[in-house]
């Protein structure tokens, strides 16, 4: 099989760790250079972004780094994991009604605070937490900024106290931290009883497929057909254009004088130019990678063509 290089988004199934995913398709596509964008629990589906050969490196590169998640929870439980997975601690009776979670549920959009869950791989100490939560180890965890852009109600059912909502968060959110939080707010507790990624890294569950699928493709030697190209990680960024002398001196890692660029945004050239990271193309539309400007200079931050 030839080297595969591109963006493969897999709509993760039930039971499967991100790392699950990636063994799979190390075995798949015959390759060990796999990336993903955003660690999803077992219990979690939904959309999972794969970076394959040359296209790892964008996995620290990425502009988009929101997550959108579709989350089903219980009121009046709480557990060791904070989802229905782990084991019950505690049990409590609800009264709280439909507005009542709905106001709850709103005190925690914008920016807040989260303290991250003991079974989590986020490390403390240098040891993942999931690890000393296994030992039966607590371990203090400092609260992190996180940003809830939006909180909307999918479904209320009052009679089983169970709800479904939609979340657009920052990376780094934890959506079961988030449900535990809210139940805390009620007085009951709560907990996650079923969560959906539907959009993560720009991607949507319409960019997705299945292991199923993957594996059929490449028996049938049509898997580099499933590819993104890794420019479609980059889409939201301005663009500078080359000629092929200047393209011949990016590839090479020389720093190009802004004021002979031309910028673009949206399609739109520019009179400026912008700030922070800009995806770069040739002449005829390759895509090159990705540089800054500082300064009157743009220079290299990542290549991800070959080099001349």
């Amino acid at each position: 099989m030839a080297a595969l290089n591109g963006i493969l988004c897999i709509d993760k199934p039930q039971g499967f760790t991100s790392f699950d995913v990636v063994a799979k398709l190390r075995g798949i596509a015959q390759t060990r250079r796999i990336g993903h964008a955003g660690t999803l629990d077992p219990m979690a589906t939904g959309v999972l972004p794969l970076f394959l050969g040359r296209a790892t490196k964008a996995c620290d590169l990425l502009p988009d780094q929101n997550k959108r998640y579709t989350a089903t929870f219980r009121l009046g439980l709480e557990t060791d994991t904070l989802d229905i997975t782990g084991t019950v601690v505690s049990e409590h009776p609800v009264s709280a009604d439909e507005a009542q979670v709905r106001e709850a549920a709103s005190r925690f959009t914008g920016e807040i605070f989260q303290v991250p869950p003991m079974y989590s791989a986020r490390k403390v100490g240098g040891k993942k937490l999931c690890d000393l939560a296994r030992q039966g180890v607590e371990v203090e965890r400092e609260a992190r900024l996180v940003c809830i852009h939006r909180l909307e109600f999918l479904v209320c059912d009052p009679a089983t106290q169970t709800y479904t909502i939609d979340v657009s968060c920052s990376k780094g959110t934890y959506i079961r931290t988030l449900i535990a939080d809210i139940g805390a707010v009620l007085g009951c507790g709560a907990v996650l009883t079923a969560l959906r990624r539907t959009e993560a890294a720009g991607y949507t569950l319409n960019d997705c497929v299945t292991l199923e699928e993957v594996q059929r493709c490449a028996d049938a030697d049509r898997l580099p057909g499933l590819l993104q190209p890794v420019s479609s990680a980059f889409g939201a960024l301005a663009q500078v254009r080359l000629t092929q002398a200047q393209d011949r001196l990016f590839r090479n890692g020389v720093r190009l004088d802004t004021a002979r660029l031309a910028f673009f945004e949206g399609g739109t050239r520019l009179d400026r130019t912008p700030e922070g990271n800009l995806a770069v193309y040739s002449s005829e539309g390759t895509f090159l990678g990705i540089a800054r400007p500082v300064g009157d200079e743009l220079r290299l931050v990542k290549l991800f063509v070959l080099e001349a």
